[in-house]
C-alpha cells in the first residue's frame, strides 16, 4: 500500500475512535476500579491516563484504618480478659503472696501462717476427741487410756514445776563491728542450742522448751539466716531454753558438758563475748507441743 494512503488509513482510523456502544472508555476503567463508580464520558474520547499517586495512597490508607478498627477492639477484649483472671488469681491480693523485704517480715509472714494452721489442727483434734469419747466399748475404752498414758512422754500434756533456764545470745554491735575474731564466734549457732538441750535431756529433764515451743522427738532445731527455726517456728536471738527437772542435776551437767565449756570461756573473752546466763527457778511452766506428732518417711522412687 503506498504510504500516502496508509497515513490517511491511519488517521481515519484514529478520528473514528469512540466508546463502543453500551462500553466506556478505558481511562474511565482504570477509575471505575478504584472507586467502584463509572464516572461519565465527556466528548466520546478516550485517553488513558495512570491513576494518580494520591489516589492510590488514599485508597491504601482507608484499608490500613480499616484493619486497625477491626484489631484495636480485639485487643482491648484480651487484656480486659487477662486483667480479670488476674484478679480473680490473686482475689484481690498481690499476686506475689508472701514477698518480703526483709527477713524480719518473711518470718512474721510465716509464723502467722503456721499458727493459723495450728490452731485448724487443734480443732479439729478436739471434734476427733469429742467423737471418741461418744464410743463407750470396752475397746475404746482401753485405747483412750492407752493414750492417756503415752501423752506425759509424747510431750503432749502441760508440765510445771522448777527448773534451770539458760539464755544464749549474739555478741553485742560494738563488739562484732570491733572485733577481729572471726564472725562464726560472735553468734549463736545452733549446735549451741542442740548442746544445751541434750545436757538438759541427759540430766533426767521431764519437759524442755525453746523459745516457749515445747521439744518432743519430732522437733527439728536449724538456723535460717540470723534466726532459729524450731518446729516450723522461727525465732530471732536471744534463744532461751528451759528445762523442768531437778535442778541440781540439770545445772551440774550443764557445767561438765565439754562443748558448753568452750562456749561459756568464749563468752568471758571481751572481745567475743557472746551471750550466756544460766539460772534456776520455780512454777516453771512447759506447754504441750500442739503440731504433728506423726513421722513421715522418705520413699524409694520405684
Amino acid at each position: 500500500m503506498p504510504a500516502a494512503m496508509r497515513s490517511r488509513d491511519t488517521r481515519k482510523r484514529t478520528e473514528k475512535i469512540g466508546p463502543l456502544s453500551g462500553s466506556m472508555p478505558c481511562g474511565a476503567v482504570a477509575v471505575a476500579l478504584l472507586f467502584d463508580t463509572c464516572p461519565p464520558v465527556i466528548g466520546g474520547r478516550c485517553e488513558l491516563h495512570a491513576a494518580p499517586a494520591s489516589v492510590v495512597g488514599m485508597t491504601t490508607s482507608h484499608r490500613q484504618r480499616r484493619s486497625w478498627a477491626v484489631v484495636t477492639p480485639v485487643v482491648f477484649l484480651l487484656a480486659g480478659g487477662l486483667f480479670a483472671v488476674s484478679a480473680a488469681n490473686s482475689e484481690g491480693t498481690d499476686l506475689r503472696p508472701g514477698r518480703t523485704t526483709d527477713l524480719a517480715g518473711l518470718v512474721q509472714v510465716q509464723n502467722r501462717d503456721l499458727r493459723k494452721l495450728r490452731d485448724q489442727s487443734r480443732r479439729l483434734s478436739r471434734e476427733i476427741d469429742a467423737l471418741t469419747a461418744s464410743r463407750n466399748d470396752s475397746g475404746s475404752r482401753e485405747t483412750r487410756a492407752a493414750v492417756r498414758r503415752l501423752k506425759g512422754p509424747a510431750g503432749l500434756q502441760r508440765v510445771t514445776g522448777d527448773g534451770v533456764t539458760v539464755t544464749l545470745s549474739d555478741a553485742p554491735r560494738e563488739v562484732r563491728e570491733s572485733s577481729d575474731q572471726d564472725i562464726n564466734t560472735l553468734v549463736v549457732h545452733q549446735q549451741d542450742i542442740q548442746a544445751v538441750v541434750n545436757a538438759m535431756w541427759a540430766a533426767g529433764a521431764k519437759a524442755v522448751t525453746i523459745e516457749g515451743q515445747r521439744v518432743v522427738t519430732t522437733t527439728g532445731i536449724q538456723c535460717a539466716g540470723s534466726t532459729v527455726q524450731v518446729n516450723g517456728l522461727y525465732f530471732p536471738q536471744p534463744y532461751e531454753i528451759t528445762a523442768i527437772g531437778d535442778v541440781d542435776t540439770i545445772e551440774q551437767r550443764i557445767t561438765d558438758d565439754g562443748y558448753l565449756q568452750v562456749y561459756r570461756a568464749q563468752a568471758a573473752e571481751p572481745d567475743i563475748a557472746i551471750g550466756w546466763t544460766m539460772q534456776s527457778g520455780s512454777d516453771l511452766v512447759a506447754q504441750p507441743y500442739t503440731g504433728p506428732i506423726r513421722a513421715e518417711y522418705a520413699k524409694p522412687v520405684s
